[in-house]
């Protein structure tokens, strides 16, 4: 794998002291700035009412998402966004988390779906924030509760509502 672009862990400036959200960059897909992912992540948890959370968003490409995947669910190939729930019951009302988003894929899907990138790539990380906050998308009500918050956090996050997508995809 080639080296990062960077793998500097950044946080925005602006976020309130319960909220830590670090941004590493491994992909040299999409060029995406760390404080916009961030501040994307820090207003999708302040909208959700997260009051203390520590996040860790991982942008990798198709490869290391699929890496990630077959490593951790033992499937093979790449998926969109995964996310790690860490939080540990020695300190309740932390939302403690990791969420690998695939740049690469959020090129391709939005694309096929006509928006842009970096708003594919915002979308995962407030479908993984929603993930790590208990929502689910397994059954038919399940999925159409979290695409209706997924709608407001975008929202909040100052973003275009997402298109909608074809059956089976996220």
């Amino acid at each position: 794998m080639p080296p990062p672009r960077s793998s500097v862990a950044t946080r925005p400036r602006a976020s309130p002291p319960g909220l830590t959200i670090d941004v590493v960059d491994r992909q040299r897909v999409l060029r995406i700035g760390h404080r916009w992912l961030g501040t994307v992540a820090r207003r999708a948890l302040e909208r959700q009412g997260i009051e203390a959370a520590e996040i860790c968003v991982l942008m990798v490409d198709d490869r290391g998402i699929a890496r990630i995947h077959q490593r951790w669910l033992d499937i093979p190939g790449p998926t969109d966004v995964i996310t790690f729930d860490l939080s540990d019951a020695a300190r309740p009302g932390v939302l403690h988390g990791d969420i690998a988003v695939s740049a690469e894929t959020a090129r391709r899907v939005a694309r096929e779906l006509g928006w842009q990138p970096r708003h594919e790539l915002a979308y995962y990380v407030v479908h993984g924030i929603l993930h790590l906050a208990g929502y689910d998308d397994h059954d038919p009500a399940d999925r159409r509760a979290m695409r209706a918050r997924e709608r407001v956090l975008m929202q909040a996050a100052g973003l275009p509502a997402p298109p909608s997508r074809p059956r089976g995809r996220r």
